[in-house]
Order: structure tokens, then sequence, then C-alpha cells
């Protein structure tokens, strides 16, 4: 008679994932007669400034793809985003879309309209072990 295995390994767990960002404020200055663009870490921010959220994932353990999920302030509009097969809500997170398919009221979504964030990372890209995702926007 055989006994149970003393191991045993799922055949695909969930991955555990970890997130972090960091948001950047992007500067101009002429340099030798041309305009220069920089990102600088945003100790301070005001009104029109346009800053870039970059958020890093790294899979900590699992198998498969995840999604990630990013709440936008109330203070920021949304412009774009670096991931053009981002998905976005305009309703808090309930439903989610491209922004040239949403709807509110009878009107069509706006790229101010926007609350959340969100990206697909494939089970591909999720086997690098980690990666970068990046938006832009305007301080209201």
């Amino acid at each position: 008679m055989l006994g149970a295995p003393l191991f045993a390994t799922p055949a695909l767990a969930a991955p555990a994932v970890s997130v972090d960002s960091a948001v950047f404020v992007e500067r101009t200055r002429l340099h030798h007669g041309e305009t220069v663009r920089s990102l600088e870490p945003a100790a301070r921010l005001s009104r029109g400034d346009r800053v870039v959220t970059v958020v890093n994932w790294y899979r900590l353990g699992g198998n498969g793809g995840f999604v990630v999920t990013n709440a936008l302030p109330a203070g920021l509009a949304y412009q774009q985003s670096a991931e053009p097969s981002e998905e976005v809500s305009v309703d808090g997170g309930r439903n989610w879309g491209q922004l040239g398919a949403l709807r509110i009221g009878g009107r069509t979504a706006t790229p101010e309209d926007v609350t959340h964030v969100r990206w697909r990372v494939s089970p591909t890209q999720a086997m690098a072990g980690a990666g970068r995702i990046a938006y832009a926007g305007f301080v209201r």
C-alpha cells in the first residue's frame, strides 16, 4: 500500500505580486537654444504641472498573469499611458474599457473623467519577474 505524497504542488498557483509607484514632474528648459524635457521626483506640484506616474510590479511567486490597477488622485487629470492596451474606469473602478468607448450620461468620457487605470500583465510578461508601466496626467 502506498502512502499519500509528502509534497503537493498546485498545478497553477495564483501569482503573488508587489507593486510600488513613484511620481515625477516634467520640467522643460532651454539648453543651448533647444528645449529639453526632463523628469524630476515630484517634491511639490503646482496646477498645470505635467506628471508621470511610474508603477513598478514584481512577481514574487506563483504562475500566470495578473492585473495592475492604479487609482488616480482626485487632483490629477489623466492624459495617456505608455501602454496602449491599458483600460480605464470613469466610475471608481466599477466598469472598465478603452477611453473612447466609455460614456458618462449621454456623452463620451474624456481623459479628465478617468478615476482608475489598469493593465493586464500576460503570463509571458509576468515570467520576466518585474516590469514597469507609466502614465501621464496634469495637476488640476
